[in-house]
């Protein structure tokens, strides 16, 4: 693992949107600290509901923190639309649904080529786009200029939106849930894809997902986050095979290949404009309801004490009182 800085770091970052009707307001991001290193692959996993997708937003711009910054090679980022114009074009997003992401009016040199238009190249705008669709593996390019969205494959429209991404040279991608529309024997074409681009163009990605195999296929880091915080993180193999947080654990609990019975987490995450107090997995956590807490002697901590925010560096970390007392499953 590389140790240099960060290329994209979000340092205690907090975004809270207005309640409702006088309600308090919805603490979706609440205190993350988290960086990409460059040409390093973040897999962000968690439940839906988790702020997985407001911190993606935040990240490439689209969502003004609340608290905290997003720094980009050490730089805080600027929400000028100058600046943010220019940013975008170092950090682009590949959102889940092609077909939501594609103008059905457009053709597919359209659609690539417009991130080109927007930021006003002056280059070889045929020879750009042809070279995009190339690395994103649609081959050869020529012969897709003037299709359009629905004459494609679901594989090849996401190929697309790939390509529409990469023509503008980024340093980063963040990407959605990039593969959870696609059959499974396409989901592993993207993912080699996405690995390819790594190696060939050094290109760092934060891969949003709620699958934890595909963490395990692609990411050299995972972040786990729980109800607006990041709870657990470190290396993939770290983190997928010694899952410290109970959450990681019924997670990863559920997958196929898991041994023993999955662990249910009961009702649904809570509000992020109530959050629990102590730990904000207190009402669901399965060590807390079995006992196991209270004979480690940390029960009262876990229904009292915050355990804190993370460090946004690449070491294991984990936000368990629990796990800290060096309790193992």
């Amino acid at each position: 693992m590389t140790t240099s800085p960060s290329l994209l770091a979000a340092q205690g970052l907090r975004i809270a949107f207005p309640g409702r009707h006088g309600a308090a307001p919805a603490r979706a991001v609440d205190g993350v600290e988290l960086g990409i290193r460059p040409g390093e692959i973040v897999a962000l996993v968690g439940e839906s509901g988790c702020g997985k997708t407001t911190l993606a937003r935040s990240l490439v711009g689209l969502v003004p923190p609340t608290a905290g910054q997003v720094a980009f090679g050490g730089k805080p980022l600027e929400y000028g639309s100058r600046a943010l114009k220019a940013y975008r074009k170092r950090v682009q997003l590949v959102l889940q649904d092609p077909s939501g992401s594609l103008n059905p009016r457009h053709t597919v040199y359209d659609a690539v080529a417009e991130g080109l238009r927007i930021h006003g190249y002056d280059g070889d705008e045929r020879a750009a786009v042809a070279a995009a669709l190339s690395r994103a593996g649609l081959r050869p390019p020529e012969r897709f200029f003037l299709h359009y969205p629905h004459e494609l494959s679901g594989g090849q429209r996401q190929r697309v939106v790939i390509a529409g991404a990469l023509v503008l040279e980024p340093e980063l991608i963040v990407a959605d849930e990039p593969v959870a529309s696609l059959d499974a024997s396409v989901r592993g074409e993207i993912l080699a894809l996405l690995l390819r681009l790594r190696a060939e163009l050094g290109l760092a990605a934060l891969v949003v997902t709620h699958d934890l195999g595909l963490a395990w296929n692609i990411a050299d880091r995972v972040a786990v986050m729980y109800l607006g915080r990041i709870v657990e993180t470190g290396g993939v193999e770290q983190v997928l095979t010694a899952p410290r947080h109970p959450y990681t654990q019924a997670l990863l609990s559920v997958l196929p290949e898991a041994p023993g019975a999955p662990v249910i987490l009961t009702g649904e995450p809570p509000d992020p404009s109530r959050i629990p107090s102590g730990c904000r997995f207190r009402p669901r956590c399965p060590v807390l309801a079995s006992g196991e807490a209270e004979r480690a002697g940390v029960a009262e901590a876990c229904r009292t004490e915050d355990p804190g925010i993370l460090a946004g560096g690449g070491e294991a970390q984990v936000a368990c009182h629990w796990a800290r007392a060096g309790i193992t499953a």
